[in-house]
């Protein structure tokens, strides 16, 4: 009896191991190898993959960015004109990356996790594959807890964040893809 439960335990073991009959191995040279919040990917080419199954004939600019730190994916060129924070959400909310729907806006904890403290003209990590970001305010879903008439945005010329009037056209939208706490939105 100790034989064969020795046996069967070996055997789940390796099908454990092995994943799911007929799945592919998974290469670690190809995975994103997620991670969790507290951990960090320093070199950015290594953070950063641009999507070729978004990319659709898009060409540059029309692409996605997986973020291998967060597991989220960024839109590689956000808009340049500015919205109010309503707009920002619908442009999100609207948005067709590689045939791809299901774009919000990011909240602001979200677009700071993007955010390099040591950016010296450009708050973003050097050698980003990110397109066309300005150095100006980028409007977050995160709505202020002591006014809910403002929300909060992201300066990406110096990485610092404040609360603003979501009425007034004045900051860009930068579109994601991945989980958020719905009610949070």
């Amino acid at each position: 009896m100790t034989r064969l439960i020795t046996c069967v335990l070996g055997a789940l073991t390796i099908l454990i191991l092995a994943g799911p009959l007929g799945a592919e191995p998974i290469d670690p040279s190809t995975q994103p190898h997620l991670k969790a919040w507290s951990n960090s990917i320093h070199d950015a080419t290594k953070r950063f993959v641009v999507l070729a199954d978004f990319e659709n004939g898009a060409g540059p600019g029309r692409r996605a960015v997986l973020d291998r730190e967060t597991g989220l994916v960024w839109e590689q060129s956000p808009q340049t004109t500015n919205h109010t924070w309503l707009d920002a959400r619908f442009q999100c909310a609207n948005k067709n990356i590689g045939g791809r729907k299901g774009w919000r806006l990011a909240s602001f904890v979200e677009l700071t996790s993007l955010v390099d403290p040591v950016g010296v003209v450009l708050a973003l990590p050097p050698g980003h594959p990110f397109i066309n970001v300005q150095a100006g305010s980028y409007w977050s879903a995160t709505t202020s807890a002591e006014n809910s008439e403002q929300a909060w945005y992201v300066v990406f010329g110096t990485g610092n964040l404040a609360t603003i009037e979501k009425t007034f056209s004045f900051g860009f939208a930068w579109c994601v893809r991945g989980g958020m706490n719905a009610d949070a939105y």
